[in-house]
Order: structure tokens, then sequence, then C-alpha cells
């Protein structure tokens, strides 16, 4: 089927909307919101609202505003979600640098002896030489200016430029379970599988977020393990969805307060609640009595 609709321009496409059943208050200041966020972009945002998926036909009293609110919503929960997930990614890349490097070496990173799956150590191998060979680093260039042998500098100084997503591969493929463990414990995890599962999820979710993808009703793909109890403060885990935002934010939380213990998380997430009240937390999978649970009280 031949591809035919026409580009449209901005009149155009307030005046599709409005066929459609969508109140729009202000036309002036609707275009300026689609001069800066394109209408595709924000269609992601006006779909909850519709009443027919397949004409697009809008529920009643569907309010252009409402979406643009939302849009808003998402991009500072982006922003928020990003600044954790920061805070972790950082943590495991000291924690692991330290445990390994000071059990094995300055270069464990490439001993295939360490690694559960050849396949997977050989890949990420070349990952880990393509990103320090480009890498822009001033620690990375004065390390090969000095040294040529091994192929790459040691793990303190590899680890801290591959991406989060080879430092994932690398955390899941290493055979040292019981060192796992001791690093999954310094983050209030009683072991190495609940960690590695974060991890994936985290990557997951930050890949996302790189690339402005709507986040607060999204449906994932990695989904963390949720464990019934923990050590520190936890959720209620029954009929909690792990494909879902609430699930990835709880284990953010909870990493948080293991790494920062004075972290404003928890506060600056309900703080956006608040300021967006027409934002419907069951679709990102939040339980009604989320706020009595320990985690979140």
């Amino acid at each position: 089927m031949e591809y035919i609709n026409r580009p449209l321009d901005y009149p155009d496409i307030l005046a599709m909307l409005r066929s459609r059943g969508l109140s729009i208050a202000d036309d002036t200041q609707a275009i300026g919101q689609l001069r800066n966020i394109s209408y595709f972009r924000l269609a992601n945002y006006l779909r909850p609202m519709e009443l027919d998926k397949a004409t697009h036909i809008f529920k009643p009293n569907s309010r252009f505003d409402n979406a643009v609110d939302l849009y808003y919503f998402d991009k500072e929960l982006r922003a928020l979600l990003f600044t954790a997930i920061q805070s972790f990614e950082i943590a495991l890349r000291s924690k692991l640098i330290h445990h390994f490097s000071v059990t094995y070496g300055a270069f464990w990173i490439i001993d295939r002896g360490l690694f559960a799956d050849k396949k997977i150590f050989s890949e990420c191998a070349v990952r880990i030489q393509q990103e320090v060979f480009r890498s822009k680093e001033d620690f990375i260039q004065e390390h090969f200016s000095k040294y040529n042998h091994p192929l790459v500098p040691p793990a303190w100084k590899s680890l801290e430029v591959v991406s989060f997503g080879t430092l994932s591969r690398i955390l899941c493929n290493l055979s040292d379970k019981q060192l796992l463990k001791r690093i999954a414990r310094e983050f209030n995890l009683p072991q190495h599988k609940i960690l590695e599962s974060w991890c994936k999820s985290a990557v997951s979710l930050r890949n996302n977020i790189a690339h402005h993808s709507r986040t607060w009703n999204r449906v994932f793909p990695i989904k963390p393990q949720l464990p019934q109890s923990l050590n520190g403060a936890w959720i209620s885990t029954s009929g909690v969805a792990n494909n879902r935002l609430y699930a990835q934010l709880c284990c953010l939380l909870y990493l948080q307060n293991s790494i920062h213990p004075d972290n404003r998380f928890k506060e600056n997430f309900k703080r956006l609640i608040i300021a967006h009240p027409n934002v419907d937390v069951t679709a990102m999978g939040f339980p009604k009595d989320w706020e009595q649970n320990p985690l979140w009280a």
C-alpha cells in the first residue's frame, strides 16, 4: 500500500485534531508547542485520550493542553530517572573495578578464564577496544602516549570509558559468583542475580531515556526481578507488574538508598506527581496503596 498522506502545516494539524474532537483553547500557544515538539512525538501523549484507536477520535472533554502537560511531565521524569541511573552506574563501575582488580590484577577484563561465556567475552573484548580507542579522555590519551602493551589500559581506566551496556555484559558474564555477591551486598542486595537483573533493566531504561522516548506508560522488554523481601525498606510485590515503570522506580529508589542514604529521589518524584495532577500513575503500574509501602512512605 502506497503512503499518500501529504505534510500538514501547523494550522492544518490543529484543524485535523479539532475534527477528531480535541479541544484546543489557544491556537497561537498550540502552534508554539508544535514548533518545538513534533506532532508525532506529541501524539504519544494524545493517544491515551483517544476513544477509537483506528479513527483517532477523542473521548469527550479531551484537551490539547493535557497532552502538552503530560509531555512535560514525562520530560522531567526522564531527567529524574537519568540522574538516579547515573548514580547507580558510577557506583557499579567503582565497585566492579575495585573488587576484581584487587583480586585478579590490572588486566582481568581481558582474562578469558574469568568469564563464563567465551563468545560473550570475545564480543566484549572487541567492544572494550573500540570504546577505549575512540575515547578522548585525558587519562586514556596519556596512557597510550606512554604504554603500548597490553592492548588496552588497566581495568580502572578502561571500565571508566566503556558504555553502560558493555559494563552490564561484563558484569553478567563474570564467573566468580562469590565476588559478585560481595558487590551485590554493597548495594544491600542479598545475591548477585538480583544485581544483574536490575543492571540489565537500568541499561534498557537508560537507552530509552537517551533517545527521549516516552517513558511514563511504556511496557519495558527487560524486566527487573522483584524479590518478596529485602534487607532495606522495600515494597509489597503482590500484583506488581515488573514490566512497568513502577517496578523500575522501586529498584532505582532502593539502589539510591544504598548509595546515597540522604538522597531526595523519593521526594522529588512525589513533588513531580503533585505538579502534574492530571497524570494517571496507574498507567505506570503504580498500585493504589503505593505510598504506604515502606520504600515510599
